[in-house]
């Protein structure tokens, strides 16, 4: 190009042999080299510098470069974009050569999408975590025009760059006469463009002035740079980028516009929305301590939660470094925490007159969260919790000064301008394929080839303009439809050549800038100088009907191609879900080919709806439809008919724009794919998030005004009528709608009842929504009495306001009104529904909406609520037809953080990413190799914690960490493999923080059922009614991972009922003796059971509400303190596991025989079990009562896309679960049936015993063999070091079974004295065998053989085992150190019964046996009568035993003796009835020979035991019946209860 003109002169004239002038050749040579540039742009050589224009000056706004990062949430396409790259430290210092400040590179990370994920880049060695300084912002005003440097520019010899263009109004017009120097491309075209004779007017699309700065929705390609012609920079190095249209000044031939010029906002839109921030962030200022306090508040109870806590003392730990020792309080509830630190102050000072208690803060003891001083003692969520759990309550007192404020905004932060540049990753069309130009003979072919490189470029849209200035130049092998110049010797003219490639030039003019608007590019024809305001018509008097022309469907796949025949659109107006009219539809066309493939309709679509009737929220929603072809064959007529259409994709656009303007102009509209379930929730963008979506061509008329939507104001007039006035029929009928609750089951019959009734419906403020459900119209006309009925109307509860941000009303002063209803909530109790209001967030028309500001200002004020927000908005953005929505919102909330926050947000993604890469490694890996790759990857995580210093969880916020403690970690086995991370507090007084990391599932639906149980659990609460419910967190991290919190002390069902055997699920005891283990007082066993009477209530009304299902042993745990809950939420809604064809979740809760052992003390129903019963109904009708907030609540997250709440049947479920329409003794007796139902179910202990069955071969790696019989591990560390073992002697011991237990004496180091432990000859078996699952054979001492030929618990055996254990012991103590002081040893040695104190010990074994029957395991009914001296007793019937443990019945017989008998000779029996609980005996036993004065002194032994093989007996019960109250010759007959717990001592 650069050539002489004697060079060039044979060259074109060459070249106009071929048919072509020079000026022809000349534009399209700039066709050929704009689509050249661009796809050197698109090449495998992307070049940072060049992504800007050379015209410009390195900007002082960079935008983020390119990278990996940069398309995390972009596209859902496994073709990644040619100029992208990876998470690989050269990009990362790349992008930081070129802007001089590098982004977060994990906030914008969008989690797994696969595999590949966790393929990404190792953590760096010593690298520093990527700081997130916002880059400078642009001038938000427009720069006043420089003419003296346009001028000079103008007139410099220099080329003029190329991408100053002029176009003109009419068909450009061309001077023959001009004589052009081709020696120099740019110079020519300088000066052809220099010729035109006008500006063509455009639209200008551009910032009003002043308004702020924000990255676009998409990011369509960027503009290639010129790189075959240097630019003189110098012209523009004053220049600079601005928002606003860059005034171009006057030109010596007339005005023009720059055809590409970099901006960073063109979106009016986006931009009001940073203006909206700006304003949100200038009310809560840095130096405002109550809104920018730095760090994280201990979150806060309701005050009507607070009824129970007020009058109950409370004892505080108070720990400090201005005090030596801790110091220990006992306060009232009611206490505030400022009270607290003045009496800590007044052991820390003499004179206080100089402190300032607001000075000072007190921290939780092992947490990162502090108490508001002004908040009662009771209200603080801690110490509730360690109230409820009897936990230490420990507080460290700080001087405010002395605490951390890295999370604060500072003066910086405010004074930095509301931007998305740093935080906003800007969606890009990745090119599916690039086009090779091959010089061609024919010179149209290569013109027609860049004009279809420049529309590939430009989103493969060929618009009419281009197809009919294509349809004027000959046939080419490239372009064949729709028609071409048949006679080519038309060209033979220069006008007419020359008329041919203008209007081409100007169609491809026209796609730049329809290019431009819809994709928001960072680059646009430049706007005009003055933007011409247009006069505004009100949308309520527009009579006209709607319509607009559809010309055509962009970038059809060539599979549908082959695929598919008779397209056609279905066009239907919405409002709130309802449709307004009939659906439209377009005629039947089939795919053309012209430059690419397409479906043209060009075709006028008009809805008999006029503009006034719409609604202002109105959506358009149009979809695509085709008609499958036949397989081969098989096209006849009737197949043809048999053939349904189907949908192939859709999308919505709202009919009115952000200001209330009707669109108008042409669109191009991306189509979502129609996919099963799509319907729930459609998104109002666009899809240009996913590369090949198809790509739909509207247009809307256009005329020389605005129809802009005023908001009416309210009617003045809107009567209120007492319900009472309504005749009986009207009342009854109407109170049956209102009962239902829930806007989604209304008729339409429904409808016209509750709105002709409107106004005898105020009483109650929760009818709201049903009444605005009701609304005939919500047309211009008929607002304001809907205005006037919202405004008169009570104001509402914030929970029943959220039935206002349903998709049912997208009227934005009704949503208004419902956040304004709203903000009265707390910022504890909006943590509660957060998760709501993100996903109504979807319900939104526009960006900006009063739902979002109020959560940004909340978020600002708090750190916990921008914690979770940051976290749920993440989240949100893999939902692709969202996410440009969700993007922006999770900008504008890092924009409102500081940068201290930013970076603490960019730490918990970095280590969740790194959580996530180790957790699918473990999963991948074979079973035996996964504790080495868990070592591995851990190490890791280490590292990061050496770069970092420490990070908050994404769990809760108040948990800091440090490091991790890579030995306490550990996997489950479980399907998902699950990891167990103990991680380090970063508080050195606090406790090591245990969480388990899941990779794989999806923890959304976790997180709905825990927070639909949290919230149950606050409305019994404020009742009065205190389920002891354990409440745990669970937060999604992103799909397919999430942390979940561990419990402390407890165990699943599965653990403690294989305690006894593998089939102890069908066993009643377990649950009780693992309860009784662990509390072994008579105290602490009953306030166990008491928590797990009230928690197993709360538990079978929450899972029977929400059809919890899944339910096996594994899924239900127990803590030592008697509190029952569940855990993993994977089937609710009644969406049960089958087995096969088989539903295993058979009963309607999980309710077993043994929990109900625990509440009735027994096996027989107790006054206890009625209080269970009771309980369980009175907690059932209460959450009944709010029946509507729960149906909001899951009606909110239909669109949330977890798979099992995704339409109104699985909310119906929940509906008719909780029967609202019933009375509360229907209900009572309803849940009674339940109740007797789920106890009765065999299936619930079939399916834990076939769970049982399942995990025999799954060893978790973090289990060790542990002592049934012992509640806790116990270690060397803990007890001393064991010198020696001794069996001292034997005792014979009759419960719970006859036979000897042996004395161990345990002599420690540095310990005086002895201890002595009693344990059977089973327990050092077990004891045995769980040494052998740990060391081979070889290292152990030999046992003594378990089996014996007579009576195994004669003296003589206990005699000769005694001494076998004696040699056992010894060998065991004195075997190697692994062996001898490994774990097993120690627990089994630990229970203290006695201690021995002096050399000649004397002590009483029999004291610690005195019989305790406190526990009912049956009842005997007997006939006792005195004559004759002689006493007479009838065994009549026992009823009420309980199963063996190994879950058969017993062979009953029954034992008895006359007390007292020191010689044991009074012993009586029955003979022994077979496998049977209830067995019956009508035997009479007579002891003769008892004088009249002896028996009133007198008491019968009753012993009831089963008959075992090898006289192996087993007692069930036995009794001891006084015989004081006998009197002679009278018969008594009486049941008697049937107790265990020990021996007597004169037995």
């Amino acid at each position: 190009m650069s050539s002489t003109q004697s060079d060039a002169e044979p060259r074109w004239g060459c070249l106009e042999s071929l048919g072509l002038s020079q000026r022809e050749l000349v534009l399209a040579e700039a066709l050929q080299m704009e689509y050249d540039a661009l796809s050197r742009l698109r090449g495998d050589k992307p070049v940072a510098p060049q992504r800007e224009l050379p015209s410009l000056p390195p900007r002082s706004t960079p935008s983020p470069p390119v990278s990996s990062i940069d398309f995390a949430l972009l596209s859902h396409s496994h073709d990644p974009p040619s100029n992208g790259g990876s998470h690989s430290s050269g990009n990362v210092s790349q992008s930081s050569n070129i802007t001089g400040k590098k982004e977060p590179l994990y906030i914008l990370d969008s989690g797994p999408r696969g595999k590949s994920d966790f393929e990404g880049p190792s953590l760096p060695p010593k690298s520093v975590p990527p700081s997130d300084e916002p880059p400078p912002v642009p001038p938000r005003n427009p720069l006043p025009p420089q003419p003296d440097t346009f001028s000079t520019r103008w007139n410099s010899a220099s080329p003029r760059d190329i991408n100053l263009f002029t176009p003109e109004v009419d068909q450009p017009k061309l001077f023959s006469s001009d004589v052009l120097n081709y020696d120099n491309l740019n110079e020519s075209l300088s000066k052809l463009n220099g010729d035109w004779s006008s500006p063509r007017p455009r639209r200008a699309i551009g910032d009003q002035p002043g308004k702020p700065v924000a990255r676009s929705k998409t990011l369509p390609p960027q503009v290639p740079p010129r790189t075959y012609q240097p630019v003189q920079k110098s012209d523009r190095s004053n220049r600079r980028v601005s928002a606003d249209p860059v005034s171009l000044g006057s030109r010596l031939n007339g005005f023009g516009y720059e055809l590409f010029q970099v901006a960073e906002e063109r979106d009016e839109e986006v931009a009001a929305f940073c203006h909206m921030l700006d304003v949100l962030r200038s009310a809560s200022p840095c130096s405002d301590r109550s809104k920018n306090a730095g760090f994280v508040w201990s979150p806060c109870v309701a005050q009507d939660e607070l009824q129970q806590g007020l009058g109950v003392s409370i004892k505080v730990t108070v720990l400090s470094d201005h005090v030596r020792e801790p110091l220990t309080f006992t306060c009232d509830g009611s206490s505030t925490v400022d009270l607290l630190i003045y009496q800590t102050l007044c052991y820390a000072h003499d004179d206080l007159d100089l402190i300032d208690v607001d000075d000072y803060l007190l921290k939780v003891g092992s947490q990162a969260e502090f108490l508001q001083n002004n908040q009662a003692l009771a209200s603080l969520e801690y110490i509730q919790q360690c109230l409820k759990f009897d936990w230490d309550i420990r507080l460290f007192l700080t001087h405010r000064a002395s605490v951390s404020m890295e999370l604060a905004r500072t003066v910086k932060d405010d004074e930095t301008p509301s931007t998305m540049n740093h935080n906003m990753l800007l969606q890009e069309r990745p090119i599916k394929q690039t086009v090779t130009v091959i010089m061609l003979p024919l010179h149209v072919e290569r013109l027609v080839q860049s004009v279809k490189a420049l529309c590939s470029s430009l989103a493969a849209v060929e618009t009419p303009d281009i197809t009919a200035a294509l349809s004027q130049l000959p046939a080419c092998p490239c372009r064949l439809q729709p028609r071409v110049l048949k006679d080519a010797t038309v060209l033979a003219k220069r006008e007419n050549r020359e008329k041919v490639v203008e209007k081409l030039t100007s169609a491809i003019l026209d796609l730049v800038e329809l290019y431009c608007s819809t994709f928001n590019a960072n680059f646009h024809t430049a706007p005009q100088n003055h933007r011409p305001t247009a006069p505004i018509q009100e949308a309520g008097m527009v009579t006209n009907v709607l319509s607009f022309n559809v010309y055509a469907a962009h970038r059809i796949p060539i599979t549908w191609a082959a695929s598919y025949e008779s397209f056609f659109l279905s066009c239907s107006l919405t409002h709130g879900g309802e449709e307004l009219c009939a659906p439209q539809h377009t005629s039947k066309q089939s795919v053309s080919k012209y430059l690419f493939h397409l479906v043209v309709w060009d075709q006028r679509v008009c809805f008999p709806v006029q503009i006034n009737q719409l609604p202002r929220e109105t959506q358009l929603t149009v979809t695509l439809y085709a008609s499958p072809l036949p397989p081969p064959g098989g096209g006849d007529e009737k197949s043809k008919q048999r053939r349904g259409m189907e949908a192939l994709g859709w999308v919505t656009m709202p009919l009115f724009n952000f200001r209330h303007i009707l669109m108008c102009g042409r669109k191009l509209l991306g189509l979502w794919p129609s996919t099963p379930g799509s319907g729930n929730a459609r998104s109002s963008t666009p899809n240009f998030s996913q590369p090949d979506s198809v790509i739909l061509q509207v247009d809307f008329p256009t005329s020389s005004f605005e129809v802009r939507f005023s908001t009416p104001s309210p009617a003045e007039f809107s009567p209120r009528y007492d319900f009472s006035r309504l005749d009986q029929n009207t009342q009854k009928q109407l109170q049956e709608v209102l009962h239902k609750k829930s806007l989604f089951w209304l008729t339409q019959e429904d409808r016209r009842l509750l709105w002709e009734k409107r106004n005898f419906c105020h009483a109650e403020s929760s009818r709201l929504p049903l009444v605005l459900a009701s609304a005939p119209s919500w047309e211009w006309a008929c607002l304001p009495d809907i205005y006037a009925l919202l405004r008169q109307w009570a104001c509402m509860n914030h929970l029943d306001a959220l039935g206002l941000l349903h998709a049912t009303f997208p009227d934005q002063e009704c949503r208004r009104t419902a956040v304004q209803w709203m903000d009265s909530i707390s910022n504890p109790e909006l943590l509660d529904f957060l998760p709501q209001l993100v996903q109504a967030l979807k319900y939104e028309c526009y960006l900006d909406s009063p739902l979002v500001r109020f959560l940004l200002r909340r978020a600002i004020g708090d750190l916990r609520i921008a914690h979770y927000l940051f976290w749920l908005l993440k989240d949100a953005l893999q939902d692709s037809q969202f996410s440009v929505r969700y993007q922006y919102l999770l900008a504008a909330l890092l924009c409102c953080s500081g940068r201290g926050l930013r970076e603490e947000f960019d730490r918990q993604c970095w280590l969740v990413s790194i959580m996530a890469k180790v957790a699918q490694r473990v999963r991948d890996a074979s079973p035996s190799s996964r504790q080495t790759i868990l070592r591995e990857g851990l190490d890791e995580v280490k590292q990061f914690f050496l770069i970092s210093g420490s990070c908050r969880l994404p769990l809760n916020p108040g948990l800091l960490v440090k490091g991790i403690n890579i030995q306490s970690c550990s996997f489950f086995n479980s399907n998902a493999v699950p990891l167990k991370l103990c991680f380090h507090n970063l508080d050195p007084l606090g406790d090591y923080i245990s969480v388990i990391f899941k990779s794989g599932d999806d923890l959304r639906q976790d997180m709905l059922t825990l927070q639909i149980i949290r919230i149950m659990n606050k409305i019994w609460i404020q009742e009065g009614l205190d389920m002891r419910m354990v409440l745990f967190r669970c937060f999604s991290t992103g799909r397919g991972r999430g942390m979940v919190e561990m419990i402390p002390n407890a165990e699943t069902l599965r653990k403690i009922q294989v305690e006894h055997g593998v089939t102890g699920s069908f066993k009643d005891r377990p649950l009780a003796d693992w309860l009784q283990k662990h509390n072994p007082t008579e105290d602490e066993y009953e306030k166990a059971v008491e928590n797990f009477i009230y928690s197993c209530a709360g538990c079978c009304v929450a899972t029977y509400i929400l059809g919890i299902c899944d339910r096996h042993n594994d899924n239900i745990m127990l803590k030592t303190s008697g509190h029952m809950f569940h855990i993993d939420f994977g089937k609710f809604l009644g969406h049960a596991q089958m087995f096969g064809n088989i539903k295993r979740d058979r009963a309607p809760f999980v309710f077993t025989s043994d929990m109900a052992y625990v509440i009735n003390g027994g096996d027989k129903p107790s006054s206890r079990f009625h209080d269970f019963v009771d309980l369980c109904c009175e907690a059932y009708n209460l959450i009944r009562k709010h029946a509507h907030l729960f149906l909001n609540l899951l009606g909110l997250m239909l669109s949330s896309g977890i798979p099992e709440l995704s339409d109104l049947d699985d909310l119906k479920y929940v509906y008719d679960a909780l029967r609202p329409h019933e009375s509360e003794a229907d209900a009572t007796m309803y849940f009674t049936r339940l109740i007797e139902s789920s106890l009765g179910s065999v299936a619930t202990k079939l399916n834990f015993f076939i769970h049982n069955l399942a995990q025999m071969k799954f060893a978790s790696s973090e289990e060790r063999p542990v002592l049934s019989f012992a509640p806790r591990v116990y270690t060397l560390k803990s007890d001393g070091l064991i010198r020696n073992l001794y069996v001292c002697r034997h005792i014979k011991t009759y419960s719970p079974n006859k036979g000897y237990t042996y004395v161990v004496k345990v002599e420690r180091e540095n310990q005086q004295g002895a201890t002595l432990v009693q344990r059977s000859f089973e327990e050092f078996h077990e004891l045995h065998s769980k040494l052998r699952l740990v060391f081979p054979s070889s290292k152990l001492p030999s046992f003594p053989s378990r089996f014996v030929i007579g009576r195994s618990r004669g003296e003589a055996m206990a005699d000769r085992r005694k001494d076998e254990l004696n040699g056992y012991v010894w060998h065991l103590v004195h075997a190697a150190s692994e062996v001898a002081q490994v774990d097993h040893v120690y627990i089994y040695m630990h229970l203290l019964y006695y201690k021995i104190t002096g050399s000649n010990p004397t002590f009483n074994l029999n004291l610690s046996w005195t019989p305790v029957l406190e526990k009912v395991v049956g009842e005997v009914k007997l006939s006792i009568s005195y004559k004759s001296d002689k006493l007479f007793i009838m065994v009549m019937h026992i009823r009420g035993l309980q199963p063996l443990q190994d879950g058969t019945d017993p062979d009953p017989y029954v034992k008895l003796y006359l007390l007292p008998d020191p010689q044991k000779m009074s012993k009586r029996k029955t003979k022994a009835a077979r496998r049977t609980c209830n067995p019956t005996y009508n035997e009479m036993l007579v002891y003769d020979k008892i004088p009249l004065g002896d028996l009133q002194q007198r008491v019968i032994h009753l012993r009831v035991l089963s008959e075992g093989a090898f006289w192996e007996n087993t007692l069930l019960g036995e009794a001891f019946i006084p015989l004081k109250t006998l009197n002679p010759g009278h018969r008594w007959v009486d049941w008697h209860q049937l107790g265990t717990g020990g021996t007597d001592a004169s037995r």
